[in-house]
């Protein structure tokens, strides 16, 4: 499960910077904001897979 959390995770980031640079292009500050939204919560999202794996690593 954590790799296909990382992947989907690695997906929304590219969404957003995807989203944010169409609403430069275009000059929607909405859609701007909605990029960066996305690639925050994908930066949460690896940092939480991160965590994941480093308490997996120490039981082990």
């Amino acid at each position: 499960m954590g790799l296909d959390d990382k992947i989907k995770a690695t997906a929304k980031n590219i969404e957003g910077k995807i989203q944010e640079a169409v609403g430069e292009i275009t000059g929607d500050p909405e859609a701007k904001l909605e990029g960066k939204a996305k690639q925050t919560e994908a930066q949460i999202g690896h940092t939480i897979e991160n965590v994941k794996d480093k308490i997996k690593e120490s039981l082990d």
